[in-house]
């Protein structure tokens, strides 16, 4: 597992779709995840410390677990499949370990609230994971052939599923992001 953090949120000019940038702690590799606008808004919230007057769905579930005598100890995104990617919230609860099945973006929503780490398996930065140019910001792909952690060539049928993704990366306003402020 690597350790992640929230890059960025970015917006789609062509159809207006958020997308979640993940950054590798000690590297240059980035995740983007797609997300729903509400969960993007309800990261952005947070990460630009914005008090809201009534709690919103994320603050409600920590509550939640905090109430239950639980505590949040990481969230890791654990696997794409057909363009969807699946995550785990990993919960302390009554000394032992418990891990929930979540939607990437509901458990990136809750880890900015927990202040936790973000974890994602290699096998997914493998898949989905770009480098960006240093100067223009832009997404880097390379053409030679991908393989897996077990050094297995990715199958073309795969590589052409995630080309859509590389379509809807390329479609990002890359130039007029300023990183301190997530919700552009």
């Amino acid at each position: 597992m690597i350790e992640m953090v929230i890059d960025s949120i970015r917006v789609s000019l062509m159809n207006y779709q958020r997308v979640i940038m993940l950054k590798e702690k000690i590297a240059d590799r980035y995740l983007p995840i797609w997300i729903g606008p509400a969960e993007a808004d309800a990261i952005a919230i947070k990460l630009q410390g914005v008090d809201v007057p009534r709690p919103l769905t994320h603050d409600l579930l920590c509550s939640i677990i905090g109430a239950l005598g639980a505590t949040v100890n990481s969230i890791v995104v654990t696997d794409l499949k057909n363009d969807t990617f699946y995550a785990k919230i990993a919960l302390n609860v009554d000394g032992g370990q418990l891990e929930v099945d979540s939607r990437p973006s509901d458990a990136l929503a809750l880890a900015v609230r927990s202040g936790v780490p973000v974890f994602v398996e290699e096998s997914v930065l493998e898949k989905a994971g770009i480098m960006l140019d240093k100067e223009t910001g832009k997404p880097l792909f390379e053409e030679k052939k991908e393989a897996n952690k077990e050094g297995e060539e990715v199958s073309e049928e795969e590589l052409k599923r995630l080309s859509a993704f590389r379509d809807f990366i390329d479609s990002l306003d890359w130039e007029d992001f300023d990183k301190r402020n997530p919700r552009q």
